[in-house]
């Protein structure tokens, strides 16, 4: 994202962090990661694979899903099954979590990652790159939530149970022509606390990871030239995050112990202030 007009989180750096709570494990989970096929989705992949979770990708670039497969199964310790969906099709993701659960068994970590990020002054925006927005930022992690939530529910009976949404500090900061991204990020960040006091009286941990700026595709496929120049030039000038950085940062969060919620997190680069 762009500097932003005002600085009001609480923030907290990555460099460095521990990734995990002493006397805790990924080891055995089952984990599903969206928006897997590149930037944070993938790189969390990677994070939790190696600490032993199994994990079922989704994304919709099939390819992509499964050169990152064939990596993580060479590389991890779990199984790995690669998922191609749309999350803005409900039907095709309840689909997917059925193809999970006979795959890798019940969920009981699931990392609503899946975004997209596309900027442009309100006046003259393709309102098309708006409801793409809704489709995915909102409605695709609402209804991935939903399509896990009763392994979520039945996982917390018995040990941890987690539902992140990775949200980002724009959901509670001021930046101009983003206006629209934002409210989707505000909109997850509401989501998350609603559901934490529903959800949490049954031992289901929801977090909210909110990311400032990082380097991915993320904006990479905006319309608008003037906003894709001004966000590189704003990723080279900040030192931003990298990908694993949030990884680590979602590691961490799950790994605490199961009566531990580590509620809200901003993540951000030292420069960013």
């Amino acid at each position: 994202m762009p500097t932003p007009s005002t600085h009001s989180a609480t923030t907290v750096s990555t460099s460095p962090a521990p990734s995990s709570w002493p006397g805790t494990s990924l080891a055995g989970r089952v984990a599903v990661i969206t928006g897997a096929t590149s930037g944070i989705g993938a790189a969390t992949a990677r994070r939790l694979a190696l600490g032993g979770a199994h994990v079922a990708l989704m994304g919709r670039r099939e390819n992509r899903l499964k050169d990152l497969a064939d990596e993580l199964r060479s590389t991890g310790l779990g199984k790995v099954l690669p998922i191609a969906v749309d999350l803005a099709d409900s039907a095709a993701l309840d689909r997917a979590a059925t193809s999970v659960r006979s795959g890798l068994g019940p969920v009981d970590l699931v990392v609503a990652n899946a975004g997209t990020m596309l900027g442009a002054p309100f006046e003259t925006a393709d309102t098309g790159e708006w409801d793409r927005m809704l489709d995915v930022n909102v409605r695709g992690l609402i209804h991935t939530g939903r399509a896990f939530i009763d392994d979520l529910i039945t996982a917390a009976t018995s040990g941890p149970a987690d539902l992140v949404h990775i949200g980002s500090v724009a959901g509670h900061m001021l930046y101009p022509q983003w206006s629209v991204y934002g409210a989707t990020k505000a909109a997850v960040a509401q989501l998350t606390r609603n559901l934490r006091a529903e959800l949490g009286p049954r031992d289901v941990r929801v977090h909210n990871i909110e990311p400032a700026v990082t380097t991915t595709e993320l904006g990479n496929d905006m319309s608008n030239e003037d906003m894709r120049t001004a966000l590189t030039q704003m990723r080279d000038s900040l030192r931003p995050l990298a990908a694993q950085d949030i990884a680590e940062a979602v590691a961490f969060t799950v790994a605490a112990p199961a009566n531990v919620n580590i509620a809200d997190m901003a993540v951000v680069s030292v420069r960013y202030g």
